[in-house]
């Protein structure tokens, strides 16, 4: 059996929790950041709705350059409607899901390379990539988003339980 047939049953529950969210973000608000420094709500809730397509590409390919000596540089989504969230969301759910379902347990230690242009930043086991860059890094920008919810006074869907807005019962 498949060491990655472990994966599947986590990354449904992360998904289903994910869209959750994503179905909160209010559309007339998306232009709010609570600092300066921080990403528009917009910008949070794009970037959420674009990782599952970035990491499918952690078990189809050998890495990934955002800025390609000639070739078009990566763009992040900037998704105008909580339709156009979701649907960029469940496409790249959809993708993720496949390359999960067809991922081999002898390329999991292979090595999968993040460059911008000629810089490298890193190069770990793909196994690692998925765990560290995929779900952690989607997980910890999931909860900056329920934070932004909070923020706002949307109501806040519970992930691992119920939330203070959702009791149990």
């Amino acid at each position: 059996m498949s060491s990655t047939r472990y994966l599947a049953p986590e990354f449904e529950l992360e998904m289903q929790s994910t869209r959750r969210v994503l179905e909160r973000v209010p559309e007339d608000r998306l232009a709010w950041q609570p600092h300066p420094k921080s990403y528009t709500l917009g910008q949070l809730a794009s970037h959420v709705a674009q990782l599952p397509d970035w990491v499918s590409s952690m078990f189809t390919a050998d890495g990934f350059n955002f800025r390609p000596e000639g070739g078009p540089a990566y763009r992040a989504a900037k998704c105008e409607s909580r339709r156009e969230l979701l649907e960029l969301f469940d496409s790249g759910v959809q993708k993720m899901r496949s390359a999960i379902a067809t991922a081999r347990d002898d390329t999991q230690d292979e090595l999968w390379t993040l460059r911008g242009g000629d810089v490298e930043f890193f190069t770990l086991p793909r196994w690692q990539v998925y765990r560290q860059w995929g779900m952690n890094h989607m997980v910890h920008h999931r909860a900056q988003l329920g934070v932004y919810l909070r923020l706002l006074d949307v109501p806040v869907p519970g992930t691992y339980g119920p939330s203070a807005d959702t009791p149990p019962g």
